[in-house]
């Protein structure tokens, strides 16, 4: 094991902002200085000693980030040779020349591949035939040379196919630039809109669009734009003036409408607009009311909607045109107290609906004249599946996706006529057997009585009961249903004797809306009690081993992550906490960055005493204390947009001031990523072998 050096000069850079304490490991512990700061509200007062760490691109704190990265390389060279490792592994994985199957739009394929040794995705279409020649709309890896960072997105295509309209992130920010390429020519024009969120529809006359632009510091989406190609500029045409709301432009299927939508966590509200009238006024589709949702789509005899107006698991109901307004909706799909639904497609003699029944995705189809349904079943007792890419709407075949721990994701064809499922394409990957491996779901009865669904998957020759490490994943927030889909990378936990768990806690929407309200605002310390309480269950049943658990969570989840730390530091060996949210009250006090108003209706209003009491009470920053914590790896990138950098800076420097144990606290920054790390499949693949190799790291070390 090598020393790691710093040099003089670099040591010096370090003086204003920490010192060196010295360490009896490969290099000196970071210890930044402490310079109270106190917050006060409703008669509290909170000291926060490193408030300073807030101070962005101020050479204090880059020299402090410069220290915590270089600590945190110098204790994992031990693990280099493993992450390498388990890079040739991951990459053995990824089939190098994979392409996705291609869609029909219009009288077009589409489909994006990669080629051998590439980073980027070389978007592509063939005309009228799969048998005819192809060609390249867009070649990722061509714009991406000499970035350290490249984010593309394909924004959309002109109903006439002649224009591509796509948007780039070269920062991380997720601020992205609009370009708009000439498919006949081949030319990028010279118009760019910048300072986008992405989102962009084309109208019906094949020049002009609208697009939405967020607020530089809060990064709210909250203006709509109409842009033509050739316009010497924009034109604003809808601004949000409520803070809890987002807008977002969309066309129907059947091309004949734009809707203008605006929500939040909890309300929303939509306009409409002919898109063959680009230059016409969207009108209003029924007032936002206080806790109702409501999506339109456009069915071509009137508008469905998936709302959830007098139907908490949401319905489908259809407006008449003209006749608008919530009054005049009448019901089409009825409400199922114990079935979510979650998405829902129009197509011209179908509905498509994809819900949830007892914690499983099902995908229904609904003849739209009888009224009679097929549900789509599957055969994995953990799974997913989902409505795929579809971008025809007189058709009689839907395209869907399935996945599980155990089995790629594949691409089906449910034929509306014959009820029957063809299999278009399964996700190659090679090196790997899925026989080798088992998946389970299991239920555990948490604390106050209520059943908490788990997805397990582990190698079916090494699981032994009572002697396997237990790798505990989990997220619990937003809503946000984390599904057992198929991640190739977790096999090389497998494949040294992991047991893969998902704890679908209450937070997310597994189990329906109700789940999703027992897991935020005052009762979000059901998520944390959740996982911590499936684990202690887990080890229980024999799927783990104690002293051998490990746990991961990244953004909310990594709010998870910080909670769990403080409630349980002995129940977990290690721990890793990706770009995560910890100092929950700070920030949502603070309505100058992201993730502040629009998220009082999920975390409350901590202007609000009561919501300030609850919040403190878990905010894992606010609740760092004396304590032998588990060995931690912290990972951010310095332009994150949703989670700033600041918040598992500041959270890593005072686990280390209380921790009374000698375990590991680590934190990364990458300085070139935000809140999803790198990009190239290459690159986020490495950059995932290095982070996992610091759990199997300890998991070997733990054996001896």
């Amino acid at each position: 094991m090598k020393y790691y050096i710093l040099s003089l000069s670099f040591i010096f850079g370090l003086v204003a902002c920490g010192h060196m304490e010295k360490a009896a490991g490969p290099a000196a512990v970071p210890v930044a200085d402490k310079q109270p700061f106190e917050h006060k509200i409703h008669g509290d007062v909170r000291v926060d000693n490193y408030q300073w760490m807030k101070e962005r691109d101020s050479q204090k704190v880059l020299n402090y980030i410069q220290l915590e990265n270089a600590y945190a390389e110098s204790n994992l060279k031990p693990t280099k040779k493993l992450a390498e490792s388990l890079f040739g592994e991951m990459k053995a994985r990824i089939k190098e020349d994979d392409s996705t199957y291609p869609y029909q739009q219009g009288g077009y394929f589409y489909y994006s591949r990669f080629e051998k040794n590439k980073e980027y995705p070389i978007y592509c279409r063939k005309k009228d035939s799969l048998a005819n020649a192809e060609e390249v709309i867009l070649d990722v890896n061509v714009l991406a040379q000499g970035k350290k960072y490249y984010s593309a997105q394909i924004a959309d295509v002109s109903p006439n196919h002649e224009w591509l309209a796509f948007s780039v992130d070269e920062v991380g920010r997720r601020f992205y630039t609009i370009h708009f390429k000439n498919l006949k020519t081949g030319e990028i024009i010279k118009d760019v809109l910048p300072n986008t969120t992405g989102n962009w529809v084309w109208a019906n006359d094949n020049k002009t669009g609208f697009y939405t632009q967020q607020e530089p510091n809060t990064l709210r989406s909250d203006t709509v734009y109409r842009f033509a190609l050739g316009d010497k500029a924009p034109v604003k045409i809808y601004f949000e003036k409520d803070e809890l709301f987002n807008v977002y432009v969309y066309k129907s299927l059947n091309q004949r409408t734009i809707f203008l939508a605006t929500g939040s966590f909890d309300s929303s509200e939509a306009q409409y607009l002919a898109a063959d009238q680009p230059l016409g006024s969207f009108k209003m589709f029924s007032a936002r009311e206080k806790n109702v949702e409501y999506w339109p789509d456009d069915g071509g005899d009137g508008f469905y909607l998936r709302t959830n107006y007098k139907a908490k698991n949401f319905r489908l109901m259809k407006a008449n045109y003209g006749k608008t307004e919530r009054a005049a909706w009448t019901p089409v799909i009825p409400h199922r107290e114990k079935v979510y639904l979650q998405e829902g497609r129009v197509f011209q003699d179908f509905f498509a609906l994809e819900v949830r029944e007892n914690g499983l995705t099902h995908i229904e189809v609904v003849d739209r004249r009888s009224k009679k349904t097929r549900k789509i079943s599957f055969p994995d007792p953990a799974y997913v599946a989902y409505i795929g890419t579809n971008r025809e709407y007189k058709t009689e075949t839907l395209r869907y996706n399935y996945s599980s721990l155990v089995q790629p994701s594949s691409i089906y064809d449910f034929d509306l006529v014959s009820g029957k499922s063809t299999l278009k394409k399964t996700k190659e990957v090679p090196t790997y057997n899925s026989n080798l491996y088992a998946t389970e779901r299991v239920w555990v009865k948490v604390q106050d009585g209520t059943k908490v669904p788990v997805s397990l998957v582990y190698k079916k020759d090494l699981f032994k009961k009572n002697q396997n490490p237990l790798y505990m994943y989990g997220y619990g927030s937003y809503g946000y249903s984390m599904d057992a889909d198929f991640n190739p990378n977790i096999v090389s936990f497998l494949d040294r004797g992991f047991v893969y768990a998902i704890a679908h806690v209450r937070g997310g929407q597994e189990l329906g809306r109700d789940w999703y309200e027992q897991g935020r605002l005052m009762k979000k310390k059901n998520t944390f009690s959740d996982f911590v309480q499936v684990t202690e269950n887990l080890l229980k049943d024999g799927y783990g081993k104690a002293g051998h658990v490990y746990a991961e969570g990244g953004s909310a989840g990594g709010l998870l992550m910080g909670a769990i730390l403080n409630l349980r530091p002995d129940l977990y060996h290690g721990v890793l906490a990706a770009v995560p949210f910890v100092d929950v009250v700070t920030t949502m006090l603070d309505s100058s960055i992201p993730l502040t108003t629009a998220e009082y209706e999920q975390w409350g209003n901590p202007n609000e005493k009561r919501a300030y009491d609850y919040i403190k009470s878990y905010s894992p920053y606010d609740n760092v204390k004396d304590a032998k914590y588990p060995n931690i790896l912290v990972t951010t990138g310095y332009h994150d947009s949703q989670v700033q950098y600041w918040e598992p800076l500041k959270w890593t420097a005072k686990l280390r001031d209380h921790n009374k144990g000698s375990n590991l606290i680590l934190m990364k920054t990458e300085m070139a990523a935000g809140h999803s790390g790198m990009t190239g499949r290459f690159a986020s693949t490495k950059e995932d072998a290095d982070n996992y190799a610091f759990l199997v790291w300890l998991e070997e070390a733990n054996k001896l």
